[in-house]
């Protein structure tokens, strides 16, 4: 691999990770023309796994606005990222895939009455996987799909 190429790889997972997070920023910030941008015309997110749906992303952003309205405080984490390249005979290619974990704490909103956060606490974890394709905008989405592996409330509706 020459240096121009190793150059390359590098300032492709650069941009690569900056989607993700630009992803996690996105939802986290209820910024759904944030999200839609992150996304190729026809990438689609799968949130089924998690109770959701799937579809198109713009879509989902729009179930994702609504359905996240329930929860103002969020700030979800994407880690252990784990990501592979296309790889055309020791090029880098314009594919991509990511496996990563994620931690999802939530929370409802304040109470009527000023006095806070109500209780439940919503927190979930799992993996996401995304798919990503190169184009004259840069590296999109394709695909995202979340594998949640477990959830925890707590509070009221909760058992702890």
């Amino acid at each position: 691999m020459t240096q121009r190429v190793e150059l390359a790889t590098v300032m492709d997972r650069l941009a690569i990770d900056e989607i993700v997070t630009g992803y996690a920023a996105a939802v986290d910030d209820a910024d759904w023309s944030a999200y839609g941008e992150l996304f190729t015309p026809d990438g689609r997110a799968d949130y089924r796994a998690a109770g959701g749906m799937e579809g198109p992303a713009a879509e989902v952003a729009a179930w994702l606005a609504q359905t996240l309205r329930l929860f103002p405080v969020r700030q979800h984490l994407i880690v252990n990222r784990l990501l592979t390249l296309q790889d055309l005979g020791g090029y880098p290619g314009d594919r991509a895939r990511v496996r990563a974990d994620y931690l999802n704490p939530m929370r409802f909103g304040a109470r009527d009455d000023g006095d806070g956060p109500v209780a439940p606490n919503f927190l979930s974890g799992g993996r996401y996987t995304f798919a990503l394709l190169r184009g004259d905008a840069g590296w999109r989405l394709r695909e995202v799909t979340v594998h949640e592996k477990w959830r925890h409330v707590s509070g009221a509706l909760g058992t702890t």
